[in-house]
């Protein structure tokens, strides 16, 4: 893999996984999106992972008239590279998923690489939930397959690199890494690639150091130096997880789409202290982290002044 020489910091600032229940810092308001996706760039993350949520339940969301909302806030407020989700919210057609960054064009969208099976069930055992969608919504996925056939992977990779949009490749499993290559191999898309490898959802690679070790390797085999390597663990396992990819020479996100906590049993009171903390243990580990500008020039995007932000 292109060994970063600063670490790229990516912050997922609220996802689709997570409900409104389960944290009051999670941020489900178009104000509270852009406030916390703001500070974290200040933080220091240079990418921002970014989904929408449904005015007053919180639920997700791909309105394009949600994401107007936050998004020409969060460019007026800072320099960070805006990454807009495809993968959407859970069930959503491909219609519905490509609505924004189709609208958008932004520099970055994140691409899942494969089909998979999704279960977060897990999370609608602790009761109390507020809102009537949330505890059906999680209990749905011990029956759902999250879909990215090769069709439709394909119809996204066209689309949006017509607008110059690169892409943040979320690869949950091996197989995922060799449906990338494929589509490599077929000249679709142009290194270097962003490999964004999840561990500890259920229904793809679980959060063990040897696995980490095993999705690098295999990258490594497909892309040489054509990419570049970043991590993301779900729940406690993210800070650990993080912390070895970049050490390995990868790239790093955090974000409250990805984990609730900041350490055992503490919430995170916002995204930025997540990005601090991270930034801290780079920092100790003498590791330098990347401005937008130099996140842009190692992965090639088009810059904001040629986004429909």
């Amino acid at each position: 893999m292109k060994r970063a020489e600063k670490v790229i910091i990516s912050c997922a600032v609220t996802g689709s996984i997570h409900t409104p229940s389960m944290s009051p810092h999670l941020p489900v308001t178009a104000e509270d999106i852009a406030a916390q996706a703001i500070g974290a760039a200040e933080a220091g993350a240079a990418i921002l992972h970014l989904h929408a949520r449904e005015a007053g339940t919180g639920r997700p969301t791909q309105d394009i008239a949600e994401y107007e909302k936050f998004l020409p806030v969060i460019k007026d407020g800072t320099d960070a590279i805006i990454n807009i989700t495809t993968g959407a919210g859970l069930g959503m057609t491909m219609d519905q998923r490509l609505a924004a960054a189709n609208h958008f064009r932004p520099e970055i969208a994140s691409m899942n690489m494969g089909s998979f099976n999704f279960n977060i069930s897990g999370a609608a055992k602790r009761g109390g939930f507020e809102h009537d969608w949330e505890q059906p919504y999680l209990e749905m996925t011990t029956d759902f397959i999250l879909s990215n056939t090769f069709k439709q992977i394909e119809r996204a990779l066209t689309e949006l690199t017509e607008h110059g949009t690169r892409f943040e490749f979320e690869c949950y499993d091996v197989g995922h890494l060799y449906n990338l290559a494929h589509f490599a191999d077929r000249g679709m898309i142009e290194p270097p690639f962003f490999v964004q490898s999840i561990f500890g959802i259920l229904g793809g690679i679980g959060p063990e150091p040897e696995n980490l070790m095993h999705m690098k390797t295999t990258a490594d085999r497909l892309f040489g130096d054509d990419y570049y390597l970043s991590i993301l663990a779900a729940g406690r396992h993210q800070f650990p997880f993080v912390t070895m990819g970049a050490i390995l020479g990868g790239n790093v996100r955090v974000g409250l789409e990805d984990n609730l906590y900041l350490g055992k049993g503490e919430l995170a009171p916002s995204n930025a202290a997540q990005v601090a903390k991270i930034k801290h243990i780079l920092e100790e580990l003498s590791l330098r982290t990347a401005t937008p500008d130099e996140a842009r020039k190692m992965l090639g995007t088009k810059g904001p002044a040629n986004t429909a932000i």
